[in-house]
């Protein structure tokens, strides 16, 4: 696994199904989120961007996941966490559940930021 930061966001790419198992144990003490992301999709790469440009809470990690890359991920996250598939799709876990999601346009920094304080 490595993180990137790319304008105020540090992201962990999401890669493997180990991964999942982590966030589900890490979301026991902090929220972490999942952004899955079409690098084909012009709507996904405006909420990319969007999240990009905005601040990034604290105590929270941002997890990014590459559709194109990893589409049995992505799948597997979707059963995981009983979560119709959408691209692009934020997810916020907490305590092991998937207390949120959002898609397409519906994606903001403002409403992870909402949940992640509940």
């Amino acid at each position: 696994m490595f993180t990137f930061k790319l304008s105020c966001m540090n992201w962990n790419s999401l890669t493997t199904e180990d991964q999942i198992q982590q966030i589900i144990t890490q979301s026991q003490s902090r929220p972490q989120i999942i952004f899955k992301h079409s690098t084909r999709c012009s709507i996904s790469s405006v909420a990319y961007q969007r999240l990009q440009k905005a601040d990034q809470p604290g105590n929270v990690d941002f997890y990014y996941l590459d559709l194109i890359k990893n589409r049995q991920l992505s799948n597997k996250v979707a059963e995981l966490f009983k979560v119709h598939h959408e691209s692009p799709q934020v997810l916020v876990i907490k305590k092991g559940e998937c207390i949120y999601d959002e898609s397409h346009f519906g994606i903001s920094m403002d409403d992870i930021k909402a949940q992640v304080l509940v």
